[in-house]
């Protein structure tokens, strides 16, 4: 498909408009995720638009969406080191390589939350809902597996904190749990969101393709 690419995954505010707001607008802004769920949701439409052929949002499947994760990949900040790397399974290797950058786990999973919501809230069907499919399902948690082997990090679910823990065993399982990543993050979102990274809360593709 012949695409004007899309900026990568950006955590950056939306930029205010350059026209005097509406008095709804002024008293009520949109928050950080609904700007990022709206301009996500007008480049996955954009992105439909300009498929070969072109697709409607009706006749969207799971099999799109990965379609576009995968297409996106080629605007990621995170490097995934291939099998025969000498860096395979180091999450900070002491030399640079050659492997390709993809999008971080987190950030996809964050991505598909959004869009997730943002269908549902424009009259799609949850049960028609092509994000939630378990496709998509299926393909994000192999790129989270995939992606811990060669990055060699170890995705952990969150414990549950006791009543009356000590602050201090909070403070080491948070240290223990938490990752550095190369670029796009890596936990994941809120707001609906399924998984690469909600902690660094990675904003969603712009609307420009």
């Amino acid at each position: 498909m012949d695409q004007t690419p899309p900026p990568p995954l950006d955590s950056s505010p939306a930029g205010r408009s350059s026209t005097s707001p509406s008095p709804a607008t002024a008293t009520q802004p949109l928050s950080r995720y609904e700007s990022q769920k709206r301009r996500d949701w007008n480049t996955f439409l954009q992105y439909l638009k300009n498929h070969k052929p072109p697709l409607a949002l009706a006749r969207c499947s799971g099999a799109h969406v990965i379609e576009f994760l995968k297409y996106l990949d080629q605007f990621g900040k995170t490097k995934v080191h291939v099998t025969g790397c000498p860096y395979f399974g180091y999450p900070n290797p002491p030399a640079p390589c050659t492997c390709p950058l993809r999008q971080a786990w987190g950030s996809l999973d964050a991505l598909i939350g959004r869009l997730r919501a943002a269908y549902e809230e424009n009259g799609g069907q949850p049960e028609s809902n092509p994000f939630g499919a378990r496709a998509v399902r299926i393909y994000l948690r192999e790129v989270k597996d995939s992606q811990a082997k060669a990055r060699g990090i170890p995705y952990e679910k969150k414990k549950r904190k006791r009543p009356g823990g000590s602050t201090s065993n909070a403070a080491a399982t948070a240290a223990n749990m938490s990752v550095v990543d190369d670029g796009d993050g890596g936990g994941g979102g809120g707001g609906g969101t399924s998984g690469i990274s909600s902690n660094s809360d990675p904003a969603p593709v712009t609307s420009t393709l």
